[in-house]
């Protein structure tokens, strides 16, 4: 398990640029950051054009990345921090966790994320007291002995054979659930960033799996769409918690003999999961004149009639819960902007003619300066906001009060 560093922290804001003198960064740093987190920082390396200083820009990501034992480059969001821990909370289905106001009181992004990690270690601790969950898992193998049911054919054609091969049920706790659980732990261990308060508790928690879960690999796709039951209830907010960080870990890099995860959240792809999510949790208890019952799909794939043609996700499609077909398309778009791009403008009526509605919005985190309401063929099309500024669920009354204000979605079916 990792220890924690203490490296020089240089500071980034969301989209701006900052120029640091060409001592402060040895070129192989530079070179990697470069090279592995290109994406998410902009480099410029010191020549005549930057004034022979190193110019960082921040992309569209907050959090940390450990360069090196001596460097790490914290990206701060420009929202204001409880805000953005608001909707990592919606983004990630959070509410379980009843005590999440503590950790609204973090200062920086690192610290939200070793009190979050305290919280998934201290509930797994927890739950390995209370005894692990455990089921009946087939196997099948060769053994010295009898065990469970004989291949009676493949002792009769190898009597010889004194390895039997047997098929058997075995109580384990060796299952995906508790993998997961491990496998988290393990990634948030590497991160670099847990200080002594929190890491001796997250190897405690490591260690109550190690006995008896293999660590294996896993994505935060595993973590979702996952059956329960009374056995293993509790175990629904624990892998919340595992899909955040591992969503939010990215590829691994050598320091020595240290391997380092980096923690990024990408502001666009926030932006999108909590809008989406603060629909689905509001929309249903919201009072809409005249009444309607309405529903909403995330993430929805639309694929052409023609094969190997690729396919296109949208971000949200609104429908009426009496009715198959689909009211309006919305795409989220996270950037300043003073207007709708014509991009922007033919992703979302493509998305509209994809789902044959006549109703599409594009979804900006602040006003803009010079929003549109205008037809594209039989499609309107506007641009609304869902601030990011401000109280979220204030906002988010006010979002969907614009929505559906002279739109099909408060008409009569």
């Amino acid at each position: 398990m990792a220890n924690k560093t203490q490296p020089k922290i240089i500071e980034l804001a969301e989209y701006e640029a900052r120029q640091l003198a060409r001592d402060e960064i040895g070129l192989d740093v530079g070179e990697e950051l470069w090279r592995n987190y290109g994406g998410q920082v902009a480099v410029d390396f010191p020549s005549p054009k930057t004034g022979d200083h190193w110019r960082l820009t921040a992309q569209g990501w907050v959090g940390y990345i450990p360069v090196s034992k001596e460097l790490g480059i914290a990206l701060r969001p420009k929202i204001h921090l409880s805000n953005l821990f608001r909707m990592l909370e919606y983004a990630y289905r959070l509410e379980s966790f009843r005590f999440l106001d503590d950790l609204f009181e973090s200062k920086s992004l690192e610290e939200f994320y070793e009190r979050l990690a305290n919280v998934l270690a201290r509930r797994i601790v927890d739950r390995s007291r209370k005894g692990l969950y455990r089921a009946y898992l087939a196997r099948t193998e060769r053994l010295p002995f009898v065990r469970g049911r004989l291949n009676v054919r493949q002792l009769v054609r190898a009597p010889w054979d004194v390895q039997l091969e047997s098929h058997y049920h075995e109580h384990t706790a060796d299952l995906e659930d508790n993998q997961i659980l491990a496998w988290t732990l393990y990634v948030v261990a590497h991160s670099g960033l847990l200080t002594e308060r929190v890491l001796p508790t997250v190897r405690r928690a490591y260690r109550a799996l190690q006995g008896s879960v293999t660590l294996k690999p896993f994505g935060p796709k595993a973590c979702m769409g996952r059956l329960y039951n009374r056995l293993n209830e509790d175990y629904r907010p624990l892998h919340a918690l595992c899909r955040f960080f591992l969503e939010h870990s990215g590829p691994s890099h050598e320091m020595g003999h240290h391997t380092m995860l980096p923690f990024l959240v990408d502001t666009a792809r926030l932006y999108e999961l909590f809008v989406a999510e603060w629909l689905k949790s509001n929309l249903p208890r919201m009072e809409i004149t005249p009444p309607r019952e309405l529903y909403l799909v995330a993430q929805e794939p639309v694929h052409f009639e023609s094969s190997g043609t690729p396919h296109f996700d949208i971000d949200i499609v609104l429908y009426d819960a009496t009715k198959t077909e689909a009211l309006c398309v919305l795409d989220t778009k996270y950037k300043a902007a003073s207007m709708p791009t014509s991009d922007d403008l033919a992703q979302v009526v493509a998305y509209a003619e994809a789902k044959g509605c006549n109703e599409a919005i594009l979804v900006y985190p602040g006003p803009l300066t010079a929003p549109i309401d205008t037809k594209v063929g039989d499609i309107r099309v506007r641009s609304l906001a869902f601030s990011v500024s401000g109280d979220l669920d204030e906002q988010g009354l006010v979002f969907v009060q614009k929505m559906i204000e002279g739109s099909v979605v408060s008409a009569h079916g």
